[in-house]
Formats: structure tokens, sequence, C-alpha cells
């Protein structure tokens, strides 16, 4: 399992790299990256383990921020506390995407009001990091399987934040660099 200690952090030139397409059948190294960064999301999320392990909490971890320059990354959204689903505790997306391409986004822009985070940027940016408020995105999973799936408010933000990693961006190259906290206009604020 990752610690924060295998967490790449901001200025590491793997950050702003284009990842590579990560080929089939999954290599064995390939398989155990999959494999630890969703379990760095799973125990992430555990109250206790987190501060077990002094883990940050994380919905998203791509493989840059492990050091691989691939195109994988594992997300792992909660359910929302006023959600139906959280009765059965059912996560608003948990896969490990690989290769993933936005197909389409909507118009509607997309923030949240707190802003974005990122586990490999130790500061506080504050600002608004406008996205598209829905998605279709296709990707593999870790068997090879393609899917492709329609994403709206924070699942497709954090989808796009880690997307975003496999191109080298980082979340705060969207913030309005003159007025931080200025969205484009209609952008739905999410909580």
């Amino acid at each position: 399992m990752y610690l924060m200690k295998d967490i790449t952090r901001d200025g590491n030139p793997v950050l702003r790299k284009r990842a590579a397409k990560v080929k089939f059948p999954l290599s064995k190294e390939d398989q155990d990256l999959a494999k630890n960064m969703m379990k760095y999301l799973e125990v992430s999320q555990d109250p206790e383990l987190c501060k077990k392990y002094k883990l940050r909490a994380g919905v998203g971890l791509a493989a840059p921020q492990v050091d691989v320059s691939e195109q994988m990354a594992a997300v792992l959204v909660p359910p929302l506390e006023e959600d139906d689903d959280h009765q059965n505790n059912k996560p608003l997306f948990k896969d490990v995407i690989i290769n993933p391409v936005i197909v389409s986004e909507s118009v509607q822009y997309a923030a949240l009001t707190e802003g974005e985070g990122c586990l490999s940027v130790d500061k506080d940016v504050p600002g608004y990091v406008p996205r598209h408020d829905r998605i279709t995105l296709r990707y593999q999973d870790v068997n090879g399987q393609k899917h492709q799936v329609r994403l709206k408010g924070y699942p497709a933000i954090v989808c796009q934040h880690e997307i975003d990693h496999l191109h080298g961006m980082l979340f705060y190259d969207h913030i309005n660099k003159q007025n931080p906290f200025k969205a484009p206009e209609g952008t739905i604020m999410i909580n």
C-alpha cells in the first residue's frame, strides 16, 4: 500500500509529462499499481486507518502521482451523506480507469465551492476550478474491458482532475489568475 512518502509532489517533472498509454494484458507491475492506488483511496477514506497511517484522504490517485508516467488512475467517490445510496454505502463511482478519454462534455460548468485539493500539492491554492458538469468517459478496466459511462457533478469533476494528471496538468492551472473566485457565468457550485 502507498503511504504519503510515496506520493510524488508538485515540482517533480513526472507530474508535467504526458503519460504513456497502458498496454494490455496488464503486466504484473501495472496490476500491482492499480491495486495499490485503489487500496490507498480505500484506506484513506476510513477515518481510523487514515489517522493510523498518517494519510491525506483522497478520492482519486493517478499513476504519475506515484511516479509512474502511465495513463491509469484509481477513482473512489464515496456516497454523499444525503444520497439514497448512502444506506448501502455504494460509491458514486469506483474503478481504476485506464487509457481514459472524455468523448463528450457539457457546455455547463461546475466547480466545488471550497475549491480543489490534490495529494501531490501540499499548499492550499484557493480559487474555483471550472470543470464540465457532465462528461461521457470511455476507459478500460484492469481486465482490459471497455466501458463508457456518463458522469455528472462531483464524480465528473474527480475524473476530470485525474485525467488532467495524465496530461501533465494540475488543478490550479484552471484557476483564474486575476480573480481566483470568478467562475464562468452560470457555473453550478457544488458543496
